[in-house]
């Protein structure tokens, strides 16, 4: 199997880590839709990473869907819980994390082909509101714990770095670990973890 998306990508990075945490054997090929002879839109019709090809040629998107499917078939700790209730908490954890990186996206690359890049307009204003609102959440759940649900890391820890991740990455102005400092000693111990390490995206 090989894992197509760019290594900037924050939803590739989920992917990833899903992927190593689950003990997948399978390949990360380095393709960013938008260059030339990119293999995303042929596996992928709305040409967005990341794309999982399996061995039969067959195609599973975006990271939700994929995450799903490593850890069904994967070794290791369940990411997301048997139990319905603690898996429709993991699972909200997850679209809280992903919302905010939505968040950062639009506000760091969308914004870029628009005039709604000026911080002064009411969308922009609105877009960080929804971050600081969903990180004010995320330290709330957490609080003194190692993880964002009970005692076991899940998907719901997967998701939410990848956005503080992304944070430092793509809005570095964005003084997160003091605005929320309880999220910061959590992410210290997350980013400290072998599958964050490893796919840390490369400066520049």
């Amino acid at each position: 199997m090989q894992l197509l998306g760019s290594p900037g990508s924050p939803y590739a990075r989920k992917a990833r880590i899903a992927m190593l945490e689950k003990n997948m054997h399978c390949e990360f090929v380095a393709d960013r839709p938008s260059n030339p002879g990119s293999q995303v839109p042929k596996h992928n019709p709305l040409g967005k990473v990341p794309v999982l090809v399996r061995d039969d040629g067959k195609a599973l998107y975006d990271s939700v869907v994929i995450v799903e499917y490593f850890d069904h078939l994967g070794t290791g700790p369940k990411l997301v819980p048997e139990k319905f209730e603690d898996r429709i908490e993991v699972k909200r954890l997850e679209a809280l994390g992903d919302g905010i990186t939505d968040c950062i996206v639009a506000l760091t690359h969308d914004s870029r082909f628009s005039d709604t890049c000026d911080q002064n307009t009411d969308w922009y204003q609105k877009q960080l509101q929804k971050i600081e609102r969903g990180l004010a959440v995320l330290q709330s759940e957490i609080g003194a714990r190692e993880f964002c649900f009970g005692a076991a890391f899940t998907l719901g820890d997967i998701s939410a770095g990848c956005a503080l991740g992304y944070l430092d990455r793509a809005y570095a102005g964005f003084d997160w670990r003091n605005k929320f400092s309880g999220l910061k000693r959590y992410a210290e111990k997350l980013f400290a973890r072998a599958s964050f390490a490893s796919t840390l995206p490369p400066k520049g």
